[in-house]
């Protein structure tokens, strides 16, 4: 089977079409020339396409692939984009959750190191002179110079619970004695022989036991807050 020239069917058809309107322009007494219309006819038909149907159909899903490829590179594209910008905001998160840490763990360690310094500052229990007996005034005045500034309320409200200053308080019932309260007494006397009347080697075991049981005296009335007894 021959194609048929689609090109050629429209000229033809243009050709019959102007033909038939010559024969009646003569006929009405019409002075346009026939040749013009048939010119211009046969240009407007150059311009149709001379592919065969089958072929169109091919280039037509052609180009419907195209585009599929395209808007598939464009969303990839995107994705690629997207999923770089999270990469980057979780980084930024990510280093500034490391930067805060960091500042905090600085925090904390000069907070602990002005601790030591006050603690290593204050004066120790062998640096005040003995006395026979001690007002409270003056076992307060010791307590001020040998426990950190921060700590002294706490401690302060410690030992106003237990003995309320009085350093030669005993307890007939269980035997706790001191400013503390150790119990048993004689525990103090790893910081001083002279723990029952020496109110600044009570003071200095105190210090020491709410340290390392608790972390400090703040942290040994808290405790005790909770529960009476520390």
């Amino acid at each position: 089977m021959s194609r048929i020239s689609v090109r050629g069917f429209a000229v033809a058809s243009a050709t019959a079409v102007t033909t038939v309107g010559a024969v009646v322009g003569v006929a009405s007494g019409s002075t346009q020339p026939a040749g013009d219309n048939l010119e211009a006819s046969a240009a407007d038909a150059t311009l149709l396409a001379d592919i065969p149907m089958g072929e169109q159909a091919q280039v037509q899903v052609a180009s419907l692939a195209q585009q599929a490829e395209t808007q598939a590179a464009l969303a990839d594209n995107a994705a690629k984009r997207s999923a770089e910008e999270a990469a980057r905001i979780q980084a930024a998160k990510t280093a500034e959750a490391k930067k805060e840490a960091a500042e905090e763990k600085a925090e904390r360690e000069r907070e602990e190191a002005e601790a030591r310094a006050n603690r290593t500052a204050v004066r120790d229990a062998s640096s005040f002179a003995t006395q026979s007996s001690y007002t409270v005034a003056q076992v307060q005045a010791m307590a001020r110079q040998m426990v950190p500034a921060d700590q002294f309320q706490c401690f302060s409200n410690i030992v106003n619970h237990e003995s309320t200053w009085n350093y030669r308080a005993q307890n007939p019932s269980s035997g706790a004695y001191g400013l503390v309260q150790a119990l048993p007494g004689s525990k103090m006397a790893s910081a001083g022989a002279d723990w029952q009347t020496n109110p600044a080697t009570q003071i200095k075991w105190g210090l020491n036991y709410m340290d390392s049981r608790y972390g400090s005296p703040c942290g040994a009335w808290s405790f005790w807050q909770a529960n009476h007894w520390y």
